[in-house]
């Protein structure tokens, strides 16, 4: 089944901005989270899409390339992207082969290691304040018992005797003399008579790994960590690759973030909505008083500055917005429902105590007079 376009998944346009694309992104990864949509099978494979599509997106030069070439571009078997290099780079994948030029000509030096990714959850605590997380990974890692030269301890690689180390041959057919990698050492220049027990020759071995990753105050779903040369080793002894630690902020019970901002729901009761009081409200820092002044309606913001969240790029902090829910009571004993048939009674007397109420009778009457023929 062919790939939906990535500006789709996100509901962005293609000319959108870093910052439109991580909200949109941010939306949807909240929206479609597995911990919100349990055994919903659409959603999490939406997810994984709305993942897929903001991790390149989010890197320029695979934006790039997919906006050139779109998803065959991203596809290492394909030659369509050639990291967005064009006929020239193209040519001289082709040509550099047979005449020994361009990328493909002379022996390179030892291939970097593959970059890893590796998706961090976190509680939204942990995302405000920062914090040191141990991660432990799978990694392929150069061989210790042959110091990732792929020979037996005590012993190391010879030059290769078909090429005397170029790592390629001349061959001639007919007219044509053609230089190809050599087939003894795959290009090495070096050939192991007595390869290495533990890995097989290979120079590498996958082992765990244990990483103490620093997260800063302030990051937020789809945010990366670089941990340069944390990825995997170079195949004969190449530098290693790097690893990106992804942030994944898991739901709060309480919380909802927005960028610097967070958003609670508060209920109180009805006598408080309309006497007033002070309530306790919590913060990610500690509880904080919350004075609610009388005939509150349900709905109403309260807008606590300095309590939200401080970004990990940018200034200030930003706000908690409380918005206030009546709760209504419950349960009720013989005593309460004659108190309150009581107070019905006496403010149903006077229109001036519901003047919302009133508006809206007025309203839905003035709607139906409309309608008379």
């Amino acid at each position: 089944m062919a790939k939906k376009d990535y500006y789709e998944v996100l509901g962005v346009d293609r000319g959108v901005s870093d910052g439109d694309l991580k909200k949109a992104y941010r939306r949807i990864a909240m929206k479609l989270h597995p911990d919100r949509n349990p055994d919903d099978a659409a959603a999490e494979e939406q997810f994984k899409e709305a993942n897929e599509a903001y991790e390149v997106l989010s890197d320029p030069e695979k934006r790039q390339v997919y906006d050139q070439f779109g998803h065959e571009g991203l596809d290492p078997n394909s030659g369509a992207g050639r990291g967005a290099g064009g006929f020239g780079d193209i040519f001289g994948d082709v040509f550099g082969d047979i005449f020994g030029g361009g990328r493909g000509g002379g022996r390179g030096g030892p291939a970097r290691g593959s970059d890893l990714r590796y998706n961090m959850s976190l509680s939204l605590e942990q995302a405000v304040h920062g914090d040191t997380v141990e991660i432990r990974i799978p990694v392929l890692a150069g061989c210790a018992d042959g110091d990732g030269s792929g020979a037996k301890a005590g012993t190391s690689a010879t030059t290769c005797p078909d090429c005397n180390g170029a790592g390629q041959i001349r061959v001639s057919q007919g007219f044509f003399s053609l230089q190809q990698t050599c087939p003894r050492c795959r290009g090495r220049g070096e050939v192991i008579a007595d390869p290495c027990g533990t890995c097989g020759g290979a120079g590498r071995s996958e082992k765990r790994k244990t990483l103490s990753v620093k997260v800063p105050a302030g990051v937020d779903v789809g945010d990366r960590i670089r941990l340069s040369g944390e990825g995997e080793a170079g195949p004969n002894g190449g530098p290693a690759g790097d690893l990106y630690v992804q942030m994944d902020v898991q739901p709060h019970p309480i919380f909802q973030r927005d960028g610097r901002h967070l958003h609670c729901e508060v209920p109180i009761s009805f006598t408080d909505a309309a006497l007033g009081g002070e309530l306790d409200v919590p913060t990610l820092d500690g509880r904080v008083k919350l004075k609610v002044p009388s005939e509150t309606q349900t709905g109403k913001v309260f807008r606590l500055r300095g309590k939200g969240v401080t970004q990990v790029r940018g200034s200030g902090v930003g706000d908690l917005l409380c918005k206030v829910t009546v709760d209504t009571p419950v349960k009720l004993t013989e005593e309460q429902r004659e108190l309150l048939q009581q107070l019905k009674a006496s403010l149903d007397s006077n229109s001036k105590h519901s003047p919302r109420g009133k508006s809206w009778f007025d309203g839905v009457k003035s709607f139906f007079d409309e309608l008379k023929p």
